[in-house]
């Protein structure tokens, strides 16, 4: 038996936390030094199980969104973000006042070199505001705080099902163009455009690139109207202008684009179509 495993049998913490759920952690900082001394202090905790790391707030959003989609119900759910303030792009008040508006925000602690910020941090509903450098008591106490939260269920579970960004309380996609973060509508957006883990988003003044798959998104997205139909391109569904069969092939228009429907999609597309029109029939005149 290792000296970690003798500890854990004989610390009142430790026994605690075997009879509860581990915390699901995603942890968030640019500096990697920052992150590692975060993650090694997560790993030590007996009340942690699986944390996530992310070096940006582009990241950490991508992450969120695939990890409510490991279980039924929401239960992938992050239940706590260790969050850092200074960022780049999108800082992490930025980020937490994002995650507010989910239909099951994530419990926060943020984790700073800087003093200044505890107030607006208190306003975004922080549980917690750790200064660097961290104390390993102090850390103990703020994981404590997150536990007890998460017991009495005021975190992110029991989450409504399949809680997911976007799906409930925002409606904005945050995008970084030369350093600077801005929040496009999604109301805004014509069409996603897979490019590997990326996504092209195209709105009519211009297009941007995300670090999302385009799988998260036609998740998150698909309360907003959005529907797959290629697995390159989800399509805002009242953007379609023009729906056209030519040569058996299937192609919608868009804007100023013509988009290939794969046979897989289009039967679907064909439906929601079909409904769209006879919900707008329906209307009083």
């Amino acid at each position: 038996m290792s000296s970690t495993e003798r500890a854990r049998q004989t610390d009142p913490t430790a026994q605690l936390a075997a009879h509860a759920t581990p915390l699901r952690v995603l942890a968030v900082d640019d500096e990697e030094p920052a992150l590692e001394e975060l993650l090694y202090l997560l790993g030590e905790d007996p009340r942690v199980g699986d944390v996530l790391p992310a070096l940006d707030a582009t990241e950490a959003l991508r992450l969120l969104g695939r990890a409510v989609e490991t279980g039924p119900g929401g239960t992938g759910a992050i239940d706590v973000v260790f969050l850092d303030i200074h960022m780049p792009g999108l800082s992490g008040l930025e980020l937490a006042r994002l995650l507010g508006g989910f239909a099951a925000p994530p419990l926060i602690v943020f984790v700073t070199a800087h003093e200044d910020f505890a107030l607006r941090a208190f306003d975004l509903k922080a549980v917690d505001y750790l200064l660097k450098p961290l104390r390993a008591e102090r850390f103990a106490e703020a994981v404590r705080r997150v536990a007890e939260l998460t017991r009495a269920g005021q975190g992110p579970r029991p989450a409504v099902p399949a809680a997911r960004p976007g799906s409930g309380g925002t409606d904005q996609v945050p995008v970084e163009l030369g350093g600077v973060t801005r929040f496009v509508p999604v109301s805004d957006i014509v069409h996603a455009e897979a490019q590997g883990d990326y996504a092209r988003l195209h709105t009519p003044y211009g297009s941007h690139l995300v670090r999302i798959p385009l799988s998260t998104l036609e998740e998150q997205w698909r309360p907003h109207g959005f529907v797959r139909i290629h697995r390159s391109h989800l399509v805002a569904l009242a953007r379609i202008e023009e729906l056209r069969l030519e040569g058996g092939n299937l192609t919608v228009r868009v804007g100023d684009r013509v988009l290939a429907v794969s046979r897989r999609n289009a039967r679907e597309l064909r439906d929601l179509l079909a409904r769209r029109a006879t919900r707008a029939a329906d209307r009083p005149r």
